[in-house]
């Protein structure tokens, strides 16, 4: 397939790097190890072609994708003569290359929200000034950017007086205005319209551009081209969809604003307009691994915006192994490749019942014959399928074993991460009065707490501080000692109010904390600098825009928020606070580009928890790079380094680890060795519990882009979607006529991974790699 195209120098170097041997694709692509390679590839091609068009069109991405685009980039510009940098031109076909210079190209911004102010740091126009223009040493006055305070509305003025609440009505477009209002915003719309040709009209007057780089999103948007956008779109002003509004609720503070909040972006057409234009695709991560399927080997379509780049020549995707695992030649590499393994077994014939919507026991051997690789399966018989039965009963028997004498410690990377993964499990666990456990949040979570929530939590302290009913306060010793006694009472007096259905006195317990957290982060010392405090961070939070990095005390409040519903969870249980380890790893910062973790500072407080608790096992999120947000990964990352740093003090040989997944991303059944049996009553208190207990996330305001609504929802949701898979190929009688109560009364399954300390290291160095070789 690649061979009707014309590869770069650089592309050869590293499609022959990738060992990818077959490309069956309607749009040609390349393959890498992980996401920072991503980045080198696309640094190299960029480069590349711009020591070729040195006064061309260029138009880059924003958010978190091109992270280590940026950083290569910058790097091999530094470095282009040191030896580093030459070794690197030499390896990936820019060894003849002359270093290019890149002030005279033209930078045109895919898209901006609208409104939003261009000096907010949330803005596109902002990271576009920050990375690019400054970054890269572009011009200025040749960028054609979209500022969303210079776009001219009606009378002259600002989108502030036009679009009071900042929302835009594009009705307005196509009915009668009703009021002086709706006319200046009618006209507004309409001038809006306008610039926005203009601005398509200055694209096109330079030819088109010359090199695109882009996301892809996971409805398959690129650009804000969602799913759906015409083919022949050009720039302008739309709405989007949910799975996009809940990607941006990250930048914006919230899918309360992202969803009301519109876009200027430029259209399909506007990328493919220049017919040698070099457009680019990156995908990083298993999550993306679907959408990248359907957007590479489905023909042009308006369901799939980024199959549009098949009208170019120099049209690619440029992938991490993650993003491309469900490609057909993935697959079919994957099965014809390499040592065949039981796994492979397993999944072929899982998948086969999925295919054919058939239960296991009836699978023909002519079925499995028929099939593309279930007839690769070495030794193929009529017991194949009993066999995959067989493997699939011994797991869940695994889940089914009572654990006894155990020293658990469950870790999760943000606060509600081990509930909505393993909780069914862990309340097997702590229902045996010989099992000790402790739960530790690795993050501070800060992140995940909009303004709005923490306002109105600091209006009610107030108010009930004004009514005498936070007592405690009163107290001599309070702001000198008694903040930091009793939390346990916190706990305890919330849940009761849980118990007796009293929302009321439910929110005083939270503000009774928050008043504790107060004293803590800002040092108060009495009742009059408390109330000048609340007035102080409230202040601060109206005047903040959404999505603005807050303060180092307003975050370390806000994480002490969610550190108070995370223990609360484990209360249920009868975990008392102590047990509940809190190590607000450094590297977590709120950040566009979030740092790597670091061995002193985020590793050795892991180490040290491993030796107060000394536990005999331990649960972590094995997720696979890029399949959600980056802090799980790196959470991973760290925890990795401190197991083997624990290992070289004390023998791990009796340790397991267990690894888990939750509403980011899923074991598949082949890859996980125990199966634990999910019942109507377990889905009642994960959901019970995250709707009790995680206040600052019911309203969902960061939601996965997969469901509109609570986490736990999607959480129920996969386990119910794991049961479905297993009962086809078991078939559904097994569960409800099996001779235990547990498994009869499973409406979902859990997955997880079981390994010891040498199959787990095994597991993070092949993870470890993905940031090897980084700057």
């Amino acid at each position: 397939m690649l061979s009707k195209y014309p590869l770069s120098d650089v592309e050869k170097s590293f499609f022959k790097e990738s060992g990818v041997e077959k490309i069956s694709t309607q749009i040609p692509y390349l393959m890498v190890d992980n996401f920072p390679k991503l980045g080198l590839l696309t640094a190299c091609r960029f480069l590349e072609w711009a020591a070729a068009n040195p006064e061309g069109v260029i138009s880059l991405p924003t958010g978190k994708t091109p992270e280590f685009f940026i950083k290569w980039t910058q790097y091999l510009l530094d470095n282009w003569d040191s030896k580093k940098g030459k070794e690197i031109r030499d390896q990936y076909g820019l060894g003849s290359v002359k270093k290019p210079v890149l002030k005279d190209l033209t930078f045109v911004q895919i898209d901006e929200f609208y409104p939003i102010s261009s000096s907010q740091h949330n803005s596109f126009y902002d990271y576009v000034n920050k990375f690019y223009i400054q970054g890269f040493g572009l011009s200025k006055e040749k960028a054609i950017l979209i500022n969303s305070d210079e776009i001219p509305l009606a009378q002259g003025k600002s989108y502030q007086e036009i679009f009071p609440d900042l929302k835009v009505d594009l009705s307005l477009r196509y009915r009668e205005p009703e009021n002086e209002l709706e006319k200046l915003q009618q006209e507004s719309i309409y001038l809006i319209d306008q610039w926005c040709g203009d601005y398509e009209q200055r694209i096109r007057d330079l030819g088109g551009i010359g090199f695109f780089l882009g996301g892809i999103g996971p409805d398959g948007h690129i650009a804000f081209n969602t799913r759906g956008s015409h083919i022949f779109s050009v720039t302008r002003l739309t709405e989007t969809n949910f799975e996009t509004q809940a990607v941006a609720a990250g930048d914006l503070g919230g899918i309360e604003v992202s969803a009301n909040r519109l876009v200027i972006t430029i259209g399909l057409d506007t990328i493919v307009y220049n017919p040698e234009a070099v457009a680019i695709i990156i995908a990083a991560g298993e999550a993306k691994a679907g959408i990248v399927k359907d957007s590479l080997e489905t023909k042009l379509s308006n369901v799939f915006p980024a199959t549009v780049l098949q009208k170019l020549k120099n049209g690619r995707f440029y992938l991490t192994r993650g993003a491309g695992v469900k490609l057909t030649d993935s697959m079919d590499a994957y099965y014809e490749k390499g040592e065949w393994t039981f796994e492979k077994t397993e999944r072929a014939v899982i998948e086969l019942c999925k295919k054919l919507n058939k239960y296991g026991h009836r699978l023909k051997l002519s079925d499995l014959k028929a099939d593309k690789y279930c007839k690769l399966i070495p030794d193929l018989s009529e017991e194949t399928v009993g066999q995959v039965m067989k493997s699939i009963e011994t797991k869940l028997a695994k889940g089914l074993e009572k654990e006894t004498e155990q020293t658990l410690l469950h870790t999760g990377p943000h606060h509600d991460d081990i509930s909505l993964g393993i909780l069914p499990h862990i309340t097997n666990q702590l229902y045996e009065p010989t099992n000790e456990a402790h739960f530790s949040v690795l993050t501070s979570g800060f992140t995940a707490v909009t303004n709005s929530f923490v306002i109105d939590t600091l209006q009610h302290t107030k108010k009930l501080l004004d009514e005498d009913k936070i007592q405690m306060v009163n107290f001599e010793d309070f702001f000198e000692v008694g903040y930091s006694l009793k939390t346990d009472k916190d706990v305890y007096h919330y849940l009761t109010n849980v118990a007796s259905e009293n929302a009321d006195a439910r929110k005083r317990g939270l503000c009774h904390r928050v008043v504790r957290a107060l004293v803590i982060v800002y040092d108060v010392k009495n009742k009059t600098q408390l109330r000048e405090t609340i007035n102080d961070v409230i202040s601060i939070l109206r005047k903040s825009y959404d999505g603005e990095k807050n303060p180092a005390k307003i975050q370390k409040l806000k994480g002490m928020i969610r550190e108070f519903e995370e223990e609360l969870v484990w209360a249920h249980f009868g975990v008392q606070v102590k047990n509940v380890h809190h190590l607000r790893l450094g590297f977590y910062t709120g950040d566009i580009f979030t740092e790597q973790p670091d061995k002193t500072r985020d590793v050795e407080p892991i180490v040290d928890l491993f030796r107060k608790v000394n536990p005999t096992k331990i649960s972590l999120t094995l997720d696979p790079e890029g399949s959600g947000p980056d802090t799980h990964y790196k959470v991973l990352q760290a925890t990795a380094a401190a197991v083997k740093k624990w290992s070289e003090e004390k023998d791990l040989s009796d340790l397991r680890i267990i690894g888990y997944r939750n509403v980011w991303f899923k074991f598949e059944p082949h890859e996980a060795n125990v199966i634990v049996p999910v019942s109507l009553g377990d889905m009642s208190v994960m959901e019970d519990s995250f709707a009790n207990c995680y206040l600052s996330q019911v309203n969902a305001s960061f939601p996965s882009y997969s469901h509109n609504g609570k986490f736990s929802t999607v959480a129920k949701r996969t386990w119910v979607g794991q049961l479905n898979d297993i009962q086809l190929l078991l078939g559904k009688n097994y569960f409800y006529l099996h001779d235990r109560a547990k498994v009869r009364a499973s409406h979902g399954l859990i997955f997880f991974r079981d390994m010891n300390v040498e199959e787990f290291l095994a597991t993070a160095r092949e993870l470890e790699k993905s940031i090897e070789g980084m700057l």
